[in-house]
């Protein structure tokens, strides 16, 4: 599969703009020979923009979405994207990610399930599960958002669902760069799967973010990774390369979960 992230700044509270400036990045995509296009966490409305947060989220299958559909099949590019979701139930929103494939139809959600610092808890309510991984162009791919991936459980649980590809949101701020450093790398290769890290970028209403996007293969190397600043790169992931570092890294053959029960009981 080849992957492209889209790191970029964005527009603050503007659908209407992120949805122009998504229409070059999925062409560019598909002239690169991109299967999926993979964007930052809340990238439709924006991450800093807690006052307007309510107003712009939308419903899974809203207005955007329908855009983002048709310029899905019109490329010929799937697409992995985070927003603000609109509660059905009249609540506060989820914080969630969305995938369209290259023919439009909407193939995999997830709520966040690991809420971030006061803001994020004030904004919105936490996802309750974990979703299972869905197939796209014959990889199977699991969708967590920035701050799930921080809690080894999350991708261990994908791991273990059959995941060889995880996705991830996400709006990070430079004081934690360890995450896409440290974290990703040994996330990918203690669970013998790739991990796609696609962060924000520049500074959102006085909010600045590291950038940092990578994607990380099974022996833990970062295949792909760019600085600050916008961003558009590509990523050639290869299926064969999991059987090779498993024989390496036999973490998931290792394991005795009989051992671990203190894990999830407490």
């Amino acid at each position: 599969m080849r992957l492209a992230l889209w790191q970029t700044q964005g527009f603050p509270a503007d659908i209407e703009a992120n949805l122009a400036a998504l229409e070059p990045q999925l062409r560019a995509a598909a002239a690169a020979g991109a299967q999926l296009l993979l964007c930052p966490e809340l990238w439709l409305g924006g991450y800093n923009v807690p006052q307007q947060m309510a107003a712009l989220a939308e419903a899974a299958d809203g207005a955007a979405a329908q855009r983002i559909a048709a310029l899905c099949r019109e490329h010929g590019v799937a697409l992995c994207y985070g927003y603000a979701e609109r509660d059905a139930a009249g609540g506060k929103p989820f914080n969630s990610a969305q995938v369209i494939d290259a023919a439009g139809r909407r193939v995999a959600h997830y709520r966040k399930t690991h809420l971030f610092g006061a803001m994020e808890h004030e904004l919105f309510q936490a996802g309750e599960r974990l979703e299972a991984p869905f197939e796209l162009d014959g990889w199977r791919i699991a969708l967590l958002i920035c701050f799930d991936v921080e809690f080894p459980e999350n991708v261990r649980s994908h791991a273990l669902a059959g995941a060889e590809l995880v996705l991830i949101p996400t709006a990070l701020t430079p004081e934690y760069r360890a995450v896409p450093e440290l974290i990703v790398p040994t996330r990918a290769v203690e669970n013998q799967l790739f991990v796609a890290y696609c962060n924000h970028s520049g500074v959102e209403n006085g909010l600045p973010f590291l950038g940092g996007s990578c994607v990380a293969a099974p022996d833990g190397q970062r295949l792909g990774a760019v600085a600050g600043g916008e961003a558009l790169f590509m990523v050639d992931l290869d299926r064969s390369a999991r059987a090779q570092w498993a024989e390496t890294f036999p973490y998931l053959q290792g394991r005795r979960p009989q051992l671990y029960g203190a894990l999830v009981e407490g």
